[in-house]
């Protein structure tokens, strides 16, 4: 079947099935809602967190109808992903499932991905660590690791109104259009699907929050994103594996710079908090130059402030994606313009507080 064709059923399943969710709400809020209180909760009402399924079924009633290529090359690291998006799910509907398990569970994924497909990253293009990348052992592990730290990325960027299927939605272009521009169709296709999947909950989760992906979403989509960014520079050498962690690096500095923050302060690095630097552009600059707007609109301005951000980082990566000391380059300066802008915003904080 044609790829738009596939696209328009990825998106329309993934629509229509938030769409069923949100207008049977009253049926299931008990276990669906997430209540507006908490550290990490800027909505202002309780909203079903269980997007995660809809995102689920648009990739499922896609694998139906893919070719025979897309579908082979899809299926085992979706497969793969069903432990992560399990445990995610259940913590969106039981809000009992600690943190610790959801990551052994999307390093298990990482792991059941490698032993369905047989395919581990083996090379990141620096001397040294390509030879310790030849060993299996520690290339699997080192698979795993690198795609349970970007869905879990995905899962801490989940914040506001459109900013993490925004976020996926960058890093997945980007990435289609470098395959495209390798001869890999294939690969390309994937991108598309996936694409059109994040772009149809996304509709209903942007500007308005009428439905959030939860946990389960976004384990599903960033162990989905992840494989799609190691599979791009195995399949096409001529690749640096630098461009897909430039065109995923938003999530990846969050979570970084997170787990800094926290142990800087003698905290777990779990340890939920209201710092992130999405967060601190709602408290520092939204709500100073955007005050007129209503509360769900004002969480939903932030995130177009993050996605410029993350899409001038995914054009480098397209343009510079078979240069890797230019794309380090740019993954550096990435990190000092995060730096530079947090520090910015605390400055201000404590300014402002003076």
């Amino acid at each position: 079947m044609n790829i738009t064709h596939i696209a328009a059923v990825a998106f329309a399943v993934t629509f229509l099935t938030c769409l069923a969710i949100c207008l049977s709400q009253r049926w299931h809020e008990r276990w669906s809602l997430d209540h507006s209180h908490g550290v990490q909760k800027f909505h202002t009402k309780p909203t079903p967190r269980v997007g995660g399924a809809a995102i689920f079924l648009g990739i499922v009633s896609s694998l139906f109808i893919m070719d025979k290529a897309e579908a082979s090359l899809m299926l085992p690291f979706f497969l793969a992903s069903i432990p992560a998006f399990l445990f995610g799910l259940t913590e969106d509907l039981t809000k009992k499932i600690g943190v610790l398990i959801r990551l052994a569970a999307t390093f298990a994924s990482g792991v059941l991905a490698w032993l369905l497909s047989g395919i581990s990253l083996n090379r990141l293009d620096i001397l040294g660590i390509d030879w310790l990348l030849g060993w299996p052992v520690i290339s699997v592990i080192f698979t795993a690791f690198a795609v349970a730290g970007i869905a879990n990325a995905v899962n801490i960027v989940d914040g506001f109104n459109g900013l993490a299927s925004g976020l996926v939605a960058m890093s997945l272009a980007a990435l289609g259009f470098v395959a495209q521009s390798v001869g890999d169709i294939t690969l390309m296709n994937v991108c598309i699907m996936l694409f059109a999947v994040v772009l149809g909950f996304m509709c209903m989760n942007f500007p308005f929050g009428k439905i959030f992906m939860g946990d389960g979403g976004a384990y599903l989509i960033g162990f989905c994103l992840a494989w799609v960014a190691i599979l791009l520079p195995i399949r096409n050498p001529s690749i640096s594996p630098w461009c897909s962690l430039l065109a995923c690096i938003y999530p990846i500095l969050e979570v970084l710079f997170s787990i800094a923050r926290r142990l800087s302060r003698n905290l777990h690095p779990g340890h939920p908090d209201r710092l992130h630097l999405h967060s601190l552009i709602k408290v520092r600059i939204v709500r100073k130059h955007l005050a007129s707007l209503s509360p769900v609109l004002m969480n939903s301005a932030v995130s177009p402030l993050v996605w410029a951000f993350a899409a001038f980082a995914a054009t480098l990566a397209v343009w510079l994606s078979k240069h890797t000391n230019s794309l380090m380059l740019a993954v550096g300066l990435s990190a000092l313009a995060y730096h530079l802008t947090y520090r910015r915003l605390i400055r201000f904080a404590k300014a402002r507080s003076s």
